[in-house]
C-alpha cells in the first residue's frame, strides 16, 4: 500500500525549514529530491569501495568496477534494453544528446532534414541547429497548438524520405504533456529516419519500454529520479551506436593506440572516455531501485491525482491561467496571474517556503508562442501531499492581494 507520509520520512529535505516555513518543494522537474537510500549508497561507496574502475587488479577497483556495471545493468532491465552495452553512462540528457548529435556530423549532408517539435527544451533544439549549420540540412519544427499538443497533421506533411533525424521529447518540461511518441517513431521508421527522444521529463513518471517503442536513441538525468546530479543515460540501438564515431577521445574509449593510428574499444566503452562519474553511476542504479520498489504505476495514480486536485483547487483562483491544456499530462502545472509577472509571484512564494520555478524554463519557443515572459511551474512527485497543494494555492492567493 502506498502511503505517502511514509514516503516522505525517505526524503530528509522535506523535513527542512525555508524562511521560517515548512518547505513545500514543487520544483520537481528541474530537480527531484533524493531519498535517505540513495544518500547511503553514495556514503557506502566512498566509505568502502571508493576507487578507479575497468583498469585494477585490486580489491577496491574490482568492487568499483562491479557496483558500477551492476547499475548498467539495472538501468538496461528498467529501460528493457536488449543489451547492456546500449546503455551508456553520460553527465546527463544534455550530454547525451550532444553525443548523438555530434555522431551525425559525418552521416548527414546538403539537403537533408531533421525534424523536432515546438515543445521542446533548449538542448533539443541547439545542439540541432548546430548539426544543421555544420552539415548544410534543414531544420524543421512540427507546431503546436493551444493546449500546448503537437500538431500531427503538420508533422505528417513535412515528413519525407529527405528526413533522417527526428527528436521530440517524451513529456514537456514548461507545460507537462505526454507526446504521441508512439506513432512519431512509427511514422519516422516508415521513410528510414533515425529517432532520438528526450525522456528527461518522462522517466520519472514514465516506465519507458524502447524496445516496445523500437526507439533509436532515448537519453535520462538522473537527477530526475531521485539519483544525483552529472550523470545521465543514453540508450542507443547496437546498430546506431556501431555507427556513430565516439564523441570523445581519451582513455578507456581505447582498445590499441600507437602514434601511427588509434583503435577505438567495444560498446559501451567507446563513448566513455576518461574517468567516469563512478559514484553518481551506482547511485543511478539505486534510485532506480528505489523507484522500482514502489512502482511506476502506483507513482503515476498518485501524481494524476495530485494533479487533478492542483488544476481544480488553482483555477478557482480569478485571473489564474493554466498554459498547457492537454488531456495526456504529467503532474506540471504552468500558469499566470492576470497582470503579474510570475518572477514576482515566485518570489513571494519563496518567502513562504514554497519553491517553484519560474521563467521560460529553458523552452522559450512556447512562451514566444503564447505571448507571454515565462509562467510559474509547480511540478509534483509523489512525495509531495494535497495539504501542500493547499499551501501553494494560499500562497498564490496572498501574491496576488499583494501585488494586484
Amino acid at each position: 500500500m502506498f502511503n505517502v507520509n511514509d514516503i516522505r520520512k525517505d526524503f530528509p529535505i522535506l523535513s527542512r525549514k525555508v524562511n521560517g516555513k515548512p518547505l513545500v518543494y514543487f520544483d520537481n522537474a528541474a530537480t527531484s529530491q533524493t531519498p535517505q537510500q540513495v544518500i547511503g549508497g553514495i556514503v557506502d561507496y566512498y566509505s568502502n569501495h571508493n576507487a578507479n574502475i575497468h583498469r585494477g587488479v585490486h580489491t577496491l577497483s574490482q568492487e568499483a568496477t562491479d557496483l558500477y556495471e551492476q547499475a548498467r545493468q539495472k538501468i538496461q532491465v528498467h529501460f528493457n534494453a536488449k543489451f547492456s552495452h546500449e546503455i551508456i553512462f553520460t553527465s546527463g540528457t544534455t550530454h547525451g544528446i550532444n553525443l548523438v548529435a555530434n555522431g551525425f556530423s559525418s552521416l548527414l549532408k546538403k539537403g537533408d532534414e531533421i525534424i523536432v517539435s515546438a515543445l521542446e527544451h533548449h538542448s533539443n533544439i541547439v545542439p540541432w541547429q548546430m548539426l544543421c549549420e555544420r552539415t548544410g540540412a534543414t531544420l524543421k519544427v512540427i507546431p503546436m497548438n493551444d493546449e500546448g499538443e503537437l500538431v500531427m497533421t503538420e508533422f505528417d506533411i513535412m515528413l519525407s524520405e529527405n528526413t533522417k533525424l527526428i527528436f521530440v521529447n517524451h513529456v514537456s518540461n514548461a507545460l507537462g504533456t505526454v507526446n504521441s511518441i508512439e506513432y512519431i517513431i512509427e511514422k519516422a521508421h516508415q521513410v528510414g529516419a533515425a529517432v532520438l527522444i528526450d525522456g528527461a521529463q518522462s522517466s520519472p513518471h514514465i516506465k519507458a519500454d524502447v524496445q516496445k517503442l523500437n526507439v533509436d536513441f532515448y537519453v535520462a538525468s538522473a537527477h530526475k529520479m531521485c539519483g544525483p546530479t552529472g550523470v545521465g543515460v543514453l540508450y542507443g540501438k547496437e546498430e546506431w551506436l556501431k555507427k556513430l564515431p565516439p564523441y570523445q577521445g581519451g582513455g578507456e574509449m581505447i582498445a590499441e593506440v600507437t602514434f601511427e593510428k588509434t583503435t577505438y574499444a567495444e560498446l559501451p566503452h567507446k563513448f566513455e572516455a576518461g574517468t567516469p562519474n563512478i559514484c553518481g553511476g551506482i547511485a543511478f542504479g539505486a534510485a532506480i531501485d528505489y523507484m522500482n520498489a514502489i512502482g511506476f504505476e502506483v507513482i503515476a495514480n498518485y501524481e494524476n491525482e495530485l494533479l487533478e486536485y492542483a488544476t481544480e483547487e488553482l483555477l478557482k483562483i480569478e485571473g489564474l491561467k493554466i498554459y498547457g491544456t492537454s488531456k495526456h499530462k504529467t503532474s506540471v502545472i504552468s500558469f499566470n496571474l492576470e497582470g503579474i509577472h510570475p518572477y514576482d509571484v515566485g518570489t513571494i512564494l519563496d518567502k513562504l517556503g514554497i519553491a517553484v520555478r519560474t521563467g521560460h524554463h529553458c523552452a522559450q519557443p512556447i512562451m514566444d508562442y503564447f505571448k507571454i515572459p515565462g509562467t510559474v511551474r509547480a511540478s509534483f512527485s509523489f512525495y509531495n501531499t494535497k495539504a501542500e497543494i493547499d499551501t501553494l494555492v494560499e500562497g498564490v492567493k496572498k501574491a496576488k492581494m499583494m501585488l494586484s
